[in-house]
């Protein structure tokens, strides 16, 4: 490994703690919420249908025992001489009843039947929840834990290496810093002069007299 961090923005790591912890909120709210529903539909079907549909199983028998009564009274009380009467509105009332008592007796076998059924389905979702929970109540604290330590640790960085990140360049400063060779030297600093000695004094526009020049071509 190099050793050299390239960090382009620390802020986009505490950008990501917060969106996880929101996310960590809003997750778990609404796996309340699905729980509570679900348990909600279960006790709907097991215990408020079936408690319905055993009230109304009872109230279709006595109506088909108070139509069965209706139809022997007609007959016993409405019969002239040998004609023995027809009773009509008696047997519709009977066949009525009895009607909506398969009915309800149906109702109520259904929710016998399914009883067993929507409990199994609501204990597997309950353990799928619970899988889901962990993961919102351990492994995001811990994901947000080690996204609070290496902002500490970015943080303290860039507080001992102030003075070398003080550039207009925001963030890719920081990353150059962070990125540079110990060694290297300050942006913008000037070499130290060489003393070189003595240098020939170069001829001026006064030294090239005629009579030098006369010598220097003679």
């Amino acid at each position: 490994m190099s050793g050299q961090a390239d960090v382009k923005s620390i802020d986009t790591l505490a950008f990501v703690k917060a969106a996880l912890a929101s996310f960590a909120h809003e997750a778990g709210q609404a796996l309340g919420e699905v729980e509570l529903e679900g348990r909600r539909g279960v006790e709907y079907v097991t215990m408020e249908r079936a408690a319905h549909w055993k009230t109304e199983v009872r109230k279709a028998g006595d109506a088909v025992n108070k139509a069965i009564k209706d139809l022997e009274h007609c007959r016993a009380f409405k019969k002239v001489g040998d004609n023995t009467p027809s009773c009509v509105e008696e047997k519709k009332n009977l066949d009525k009843a009895r009607k909506r008592l398969e009915y309800a007796e149906q109702k109520e076998a259904a929710v016998r039947r399914w009883k067993p059924v929507v409990e199994q389905q609501f204990r597997e979702t309950c353990v799928r929840l619970v899988h889901f929970r962990e993961v919102i109540d351990v492994n995001c604290p811990k994901a947000m834990a080690v996204l609070e330590r290496m902002l500490k640790a970015l943080d303290a960085y860039r507080q001992t290496q102030g003075p070398a990140t003080g550039g207009s360049g925001g963030g890719s400063g920081t990353a150059a810093s962070m990125a540079r060779p110990a060694d290297e030297a300050p942006a913008g600093a000037q070499a130290p002069a060489v003393d070189q000695g003595p240098r020939a004094a170069e001829p001026t526009a006064d030294s090239t007299s005629p009579a030098t020049l006369g010598e220097a071509q003679g």
